[in-house]
């Protein structure tokens, strides 16, 4: 008999020390079963995970490890075959530990083999259950993030592939663009742009933009499946593997038109309060410097004609009629500042809009020229307005002549009138609609928001003033109206004034004439050289004058008894000006004829019509027709 072989010492330790390894792994179960699955040794990972015992489960099949329902599948059965057939099994599933509770598991199951002969399997079993959890977090959070992103509806939220192609589509998207998923998915981003981003290249930028910059971000037009347009706030946003590698793009599109059209009327109203308060401004300056102007071109005018009476050189005489003529030049640009200004004096009547036309037609055609031929079409029909009646006529003057510059070689100027209803504005209502067209050069868009502008003029210089569409503003906003223009360059422009239609019929008021020159009249005027003025113009129309500085000097001398009819300034030094002195001799002596003058003053704008007032610098014929209506009250 002989000795076994003994082993050797350095194989015995490099065993035992794999042995226990093996044994002191504790987040691992490691066993062995046999060919038929039966389990031949166990660690302490397995004992601590499985919670059983070497003792209790060496010698059992390694079934007891799975639930019923996968032992009625036969999962064991194919786990070990597999494992013998490939050389591997590996899975995750559930598992049951000794107690029943169950875990899950990451299983691995390798065949053993020993000179080509299946000897049993090794088998390693992790518990994973937080690893799971974390996974169903995960994908809970996912799926819910999914839902989110899926049903919002304010906002497109969808990805693009690195081509730009759309991979999803949500609510939002539906909504905004009008697309179903079906419909959009795989198309190409670019169809959202308008044709003329396209032909730009604008997809194509946004994209390089996100690619290069990490982010491609603006507002513009974008277009909807219908066709439609809407403003767009748009995002693009690169999205980057672990790698860093492009796997597309994340875009989100907000409809903001509605955001926009109130930021646009904002910004008109803003404007527009601008404008109002430049107008302001405007009309503060205009009526602080027009009084003032206004006398001195009353004294002028008196000094002039005083000149008249002494001298017969011819020289002499055209220089006196070139002064007249620029202060009636100067008097009309006063005139037409204030209109734009609002602070001109007004006196609204009940006007018929075709006698109106028809009587300042004479001095259209005269204005034209041979070169414009003149069209007037009123029809029957159109209803009053209620307006100054110099006002309208000057606006309607300063229009046509503003057609005839626009056409040097020649045309035709076309007046119109039609009762229109206007219900899409600030203030609807019923409007009589007059409108002046011509066929010239027309206007270019830049400078259309510009021509009511006082001093604004495309004219050269010494051709125009820049106040007469400024009066024609000014006169249709003092009548609550307003106007319309338009123009396109090479075939015209077509202004419009909108007045609101006025109640009643009307009619011209009739003054009885009354004889000039029959009484006394008291003057009253602060400023010497007008009273000169004024003063040799009475005493040409044949009155006796007498003349005070003051309100309260004019009150002494009516109590004394020998006047026929007041003359007063409005403005004028001391406790009462001419408007109050006027009121108190109403009240007083109510029979007294009273005529005001003024160059310009708040408390004349705001006397209306209470008493006969005429503007400096006046003539001799508007002096006379004011005194005599005074006096035939």
């Amino acid at each position: 008999m002989t000795d076994a072989p003994t082993p050797e010492p350095g194989l015995f330790e490099s065993e035992r020390a794999f042995r226990l390894l093996v044994q002191g792994v504790t987040d691992y179960a490691i066993c062995m079963l046999d060919p038929a699955g039966i389990v031949v040794s166990w660690n302490t990972g397995a004992a601590r995970i499985k919670g059983y015992q070497a003792a209790e489960i060496i010698g059992r099949h390694f079934s007891v490890f799975y639930p019923p329902e996968d032992r009625k599948a036969g999962l064991p059965e194919m786990a070990i075959k597999t494992a013998e057939q490939t050389g591997r099994f590996e899975t995750e599933g559930w598992r049951v530990r000794k107690d029943g509770s169950r875990f899950f598991a990451s299983v691995v199951i390798d065949a053993i083999h020993d000179d080509g002969k299946l000897v049993g399997f090794a088998k390693i079993t992790r518990d994973i259950s937080e690893r799971l959890q974390a996974r169903v977090a995960l994908s809970e959070s996912e799926n819910q993030f999914r839902l989110l992103v899926s049903n919002v509806t304010d906002y497109a939220l969808y990805m693009l592939d690195p081509e730009g192609r759309v991979t999803n589509w949500n609510l939002g998207g539906h909504r905004i663009k009008g697309y179903l998923p079906d419909e959009i998915i795989g198309q190409h981003f670019s169809r959202f742009y308008t044709p003329a981003d396209r032909e730009a290249g604008k997809p194509a930028r946004a994209l390089k933009i996100a690619r290069e910059q990490g982010r491609y971000e603006e507002e513009g037009l974008r277009v909807r499946k219908d066709g439609t347009f809407f403003w767009a706030s748009v995002v693009i946003d690169p999205i980057r593997n672990d790698a860093g590698e492009l796997i597309g793009f994340a875009k989100i599109t907000r409809d903001i038109t509605e955001r926009r059209e109130a930021q646009q009327k904002l910004e008109r109203m803003q404007k527009q309060l601008a404008e109002s308060q430049k107008m302001d401004a405007l009309g503060q300056l205009t009526g602080g410097v027009a009084h003032d102007f206004n006398n001195l071109l009353m004294a002028v005018s008196g000094n002039v004609r005083l000149i008249r009476r002494f001298v017969t050189d011819s020289r002499a005489v055209k220089a006196a009629d070139a002064i007249d003529a620029s202060i009636q030049r100067g008097a009309a640009l006063t005139r037409q500042l204030l209109t734009f200004a609002r602070r001109q004096q007004i006196n609204p009547v009940l006007l018929n809009v075709r006698q109106t036309l028809s009587a300042v037609r004479d001095v259209l055609e005269t204005g034209l020229g041979s070169q414009v031929r003149l069209e007037v079409a009123i029809p029957d029909g159109i209803w009053p307005v209620v307006a100054d009646p110099a006002e309208l006529e000057t606006a309607i003057v300063n229009l046509v002549l503003n057609a005839r510059d626009a056409m040097p070689e020649g045309g035709a100027v076309r007046i119109s009138a039609e009762n229109r209803r206007i219900d899409d504005h600030a203030n609807p209502g019923e409007y009589v609609c007059i409108t002046v067209a011509d066929n010239g050069v027309g206007i270019p868009d830049d400078v259309i928001a510009k021509i009511f502008d006082p001093f604004f003029t495309t004219k050269p210089v010494g051709k125009g003033t820049g106040l007469g569409l400024s009066q024609v503003h000014g006169f249709a906003s003092q009548a609550d109206g307003f106007v319309d223009v338009k123009s396109r360059l090479g075939e015209g422009t077509q202004v419009t004034v909108f007045l609101p239609r006025g109640e009643g019929v009307s009619a011209l008021r009739q003054v009885e004439a009354l004889e000039s020159g029959a009484g006394t009249v008291l003057l009253v005027e602060d400023n010497p050289d007008v009273a000169t003025s004024s003063m040799l113009l009475l005493e040409e129309l044949g009155y006796r004058v007498r003349w005070v500085s003051d309100a309260e000097a004019a009150i002494q001398a009516i109590e004394k008894d020998g006047i026929d009819v007041v003359f007063s300034d409005v403005v004028m030094p001391g406790k009462m000006d001419g408007l109050s002195l006027a009121r108190h001799l109403k009240q007083n002596h109510p029979a007294m004829p009273i005529v005001l003058a003024t160059g310009y003053s708040d408390a004349a704008r705001k006397s209306g019509s209470e008493f006969p007032m005429i503007h400096k610098p006046y003539e001799l014929h508007e002096l006379s027709k004011a005194l005599e209506e005074a006096r035939g009250r």
